[in-house]
């Protein structure tokens, strides 16, 4: 009987994170937008910091009521699908897409205040983000369709990206929606056919790293410098 109890226990459980995983983009959004109002009042264009701060503390917890810490080296181990290079490919050309931002405004890095949260940042943010948005969403909804899947994903974490337009106005507009979400499709559709994240924590390292992510979040290219 105890087994029983523990193992109908266990089912429940499971089913009660699952729940939670599932709605925590929304939870994420909410508290994000929050956090932005707030600390955008206070210290202005630097909420990003406060923003992102917490956003990591909440992508950490989804990701470790999912997974068990030793299992998550299976998302970073190759990819031993056919033709996946394909996607692996593809995956590295949208890295690579804002290398000229990078070429044209690096000198902005000299500013110490602005290359030491652009360089954090481009280190931490790719796994975190990406063991949440790709790993821990599209694991959970493997059972959907895959279509469903992948916007599923994809469309909450554009979506979360559009919270920093509260205080940055180059993060306001279409072109951030559309760009995070074909970004966003492009990443699931490449974890999905590789069953890695190993490429596409690379490739999102690379968009943080040449986009100046803290210079934009503060509108230095805006700004005129």
């Amino acid at each position: 009987m105890s087994a029983d109890f523990k193992t109908i226990t266990d089912r429940d459980n499971n089913s009660i994170n699952r729940k939670i995983i599932l709605y925590s983009p929304l939870i994420i959004i909410v508290i994000n937008i929050t956090t932005a109002i707030i600390a955008g009042k206070i210290v202005g264009k630097w909420a990003f910091i406060p923003i992102i701060l917490i956003e990591w503390v909440l992508f950490a917890y989804f990701i470790f009521l999912q997974k068990d810490p030793k299992e998550i080296k299976k998302w970073l181990k190759k990819s031993i699908r056919k033709y996946s290079w394909i996607w692996i490919g593809l995956t590295i050309f949208i890295g690579l897409l804002p290398l000229p931002i990078f070429i044209k405004y690096y000198y902005l890095l000299y500013d110490i205040t602005v290359f030491l949260p652009w360089i954090i940042l481009a280190l931490v943010n790719p796994f975190l983000e990406e063991f949440y948005w790709r790993g821990v969403l599209l694991d959970q909804t493997k059972n959907w369709m895959p279509i469903i899947s992948v916007l599923y994903s994809s469309l909450l974490f554009s979506a979360n990206h559009a919270v920093f337009g509260i205080n940055s106005e180059l993060f306001r507009g279409s072109e951030v929606l559309i760009s995070t979400l074909i970004m966003g499709i492009i990443w699931a559709i490449t974890y999905k056919r590789t069953n890695s994240l190993r490429w596409v924590i690379i490739s999102h390292f690379l968009v943080d790293f040449l986009n100046l992510s803290s210079a934009a979040f503060l509108d230095l290219y805006k700004a005129g410098h």
